[in-house]
């Protein structure tokens, strides 16, 4: 899947293209899945075209899960049958294609437990999680953090290094996901579609406060209030106010790929201290549709997109 403009999603089209070739310092992997982010969805309307510009026709996705089949020059430690999982820049072709180029210094090796294409859900929710809860807030045992949209890719792997760092997590998830984010260690879950999360934490602030939903500014204002003297407050979305008083820091996380804390996941993984969650898997052909759902908000959580079901 790929486009030659911005625009869109029915600038995607399902195409034929050269098969890349692993240049130096780099592999060539074989996609066994891809996982949508925004960011995808972003970058191809051309909203992000200073910041991420391409060059045409460009392949999406960023996250990759897959089996490498070719070893460029240079590259050392990896060689062609290894499972790997992967940030790719968002600049550079990406994984919705059969076969991607990988730089090489992104690459961790995929996690040993679950199905490889479902592995493609871990790169940029996980390491967006992790240097939001660790790098950002700084989460330690004894605090008490807020996760706002801990339903999401991002917020499911929040609530488990927040938990598993020994922080009393308070999350908003709606009916749907209560389940699910109460396995992973929320102390306490707010179904925000049935109260507003002011209300419901009422008299209460929090050491961190990550706003992983998207926000009005009246709003993200309203969580900032919520951080304790001297906390923080982490977004993914809507920035906080630059000096909100009190001590209180805010910070806006964009996530970079770090192949050693990529590293770090895949053993909690394999360990079973972090679980994975896939909502659905669809062929890569669902891509277009897929982009229209989740700007409408109707994606279901995480989305894998392979060549193949």
């Amino acid at each position: 899947m790929r486009y030659h403009s911005y625009g869109s999603s029915d600038v995607l089209v399902y195409e034929d293209a050269d098969d890349p070739v692993a240049g130096p310092g780099q592999v060539v992997v074989r996609v066994a899945g891809t996982s949508f982010n925004l960011l995808d969805a972003a970058v191809r309307a051309g909203l992000l075209r200073e910041v991420f510009p391409v060059a045409f026709p460009h392949v999406p996705n960023i996250d990759v899960a897959g089996v490498i089949t070719e070893v460029g020059e240079g590259v050392s430690g990896w060689r062609a049958g290894d499972t790997v999982i992967a940030i790719l820049p968002a600049t550079v072709p990406g994984a919705a294609a059969e076969y991607v180029a990988v730089p090489v210094d992104v690459l961790a090796a995929a996690p040993r437990t679950g199905q490889l294409a479902d592995a493609a859900a871990l790169p940029v929710g996980g390491l967006t999680a992790w240097q939001a809860v660790f790098e950002h807030a700084a989460v330690t045992a004894g605090q008490h953090v807020l996760i706002n949209g801990a339903g999401g890719g991002v917020g499911g792997y929040a609530v488990q290094l927040a938990a598993r760092a020994g922080a009393a997590v308070t999350a908003t998830a709606s009916a749907r996901s209560r389940e699910r984010i109460r396995s992973y260690g929320a102390d306490r879950i707010v179904d925000y579609t049935a109260t507003p999360i002011l209300e419901a934490v009422a008299g209460q602030r929090f050491d961190a406060v990550l706003n992983l939903a998207t926000t009005s500014p009246e709003q993200t204002a309203r969580l900032v209030d919520l951080v304790a003297d001297g906390g923080v407050f982490v977004s993914t979305t809507t920035p906080g106010p630059a000096d909100p008083g009190r001590g209180v820091r805010t910070v806006r996380v964009f996530v970079r790929g770090d192949a050693a804390q990529l590293a770090e996941l895949v053993a909690r993984v394999d360990a079973g201290d972090l679980k994975i969650d896939v909502a659905e898997r669809r062929p890569l052909t669902d891509l277009a549709a897929v982009h229209d759902e989740a700007v409408a908000g109707q994606l279901p959580g995480k989305t894998i997109l392979t060549t193949s079901l």
